[in-house]
């Protein structure tokens, strides 16, 4: 039975969340004037942009035009401070280099849009180890909607219950649950194990990817 790995992208394979923390405080509370806590603002780093304007600010309060502009303002500012840290994950290249030996199909899904997936998959050359990538602008719903996930499963052929997917949030792990898919999960500076408590699909944590083996997922599945 084909196997298939499927990758969030920020937080998971790259250490990037407090940079787009930095990026979304200035742009909420410098810009914007929302006056929210950092607390608040991490609660908030979910989804696609245009939905975390609507839950801060409400539907109304900004042109589809502007929610676009204050968008790609806070990605710009986030590559150009994130970019000369810009790697892997620790043991990520060497992981994706045994699954692919293993003939393990590789996909990532992420609400990023592709001005930062492109971001990082040609500056680190990485875009030959997957088959298909999904991002924000390919699905209507955002996790924890399994549509991401479940698009990325059915662009591979793979079916759902053959799939691991790979979190560092709960959301994402929510989404892998609700694609009935179980889920390895990244420990991060935004979330620790407490934040991961009532799912039941987790198959492991990990702080970063020397800790597991390709052989070792794979062998969690039916």
């Amino acid at each position: 039975m084909k196997t298939a790995f499927l990758f969030d992208l920020n937080g998971t394979m790259i250490d990037d969340m407090e940079y787009h923390v930095r990026a979304w405080t200035e742009i909420l509370n410098q810009d914007l004037k929302a006056g929210l806590s950092d607390k608040a603002i991490r609660g908030q780093m979910y989804g696609k942009n245009s939905e975390l304007f609507d839950r801060i600010f409400g539907p109304s309060r900004f042109s589809p035009q502007e929610v676009d502009h204050w968008s790609m303002e806070k990605e710009k500012r986030y590559q150009q401070a994130f970019k000369p840290h810009l790697a892997l994950i620790r043991g990520l290249d060497g992981f994706l280099k045994d699954a692919k030996e293993l003939k393990i199909a590789l996909a990532i899904g992420t609400a990023a849009i592709p001005f930062n997936v492109n971001f990082v998959l040609d500056n680190l050359d990485i875009s030959g180890y997957f088959q298909t990538v999904v991002t924000a602008d390919d699905v209507k719903l955002s996790k924890p909607d399994p549509a991401v996930y479940l698009r990325c499963a059915e662009l591979i052929g793979v079916d759902p219950a053959h799939c691991v997917v790979f979190e560092d949030a709960p959301k994402g792990v929510e989404a892998a649950g609700n694609a009935g898919m179980k889920s390895v999960v990244i420990l991060s500076t935004l979330h620790g194990i407490d934040d991961f408590k009532g799912y039941s699909n987790i198959l492991k944590y990990i702080h970063d990817y020397t800790e597991i083996t390709p052989e070792e997922v794979a062998g969690y599945l039916p």
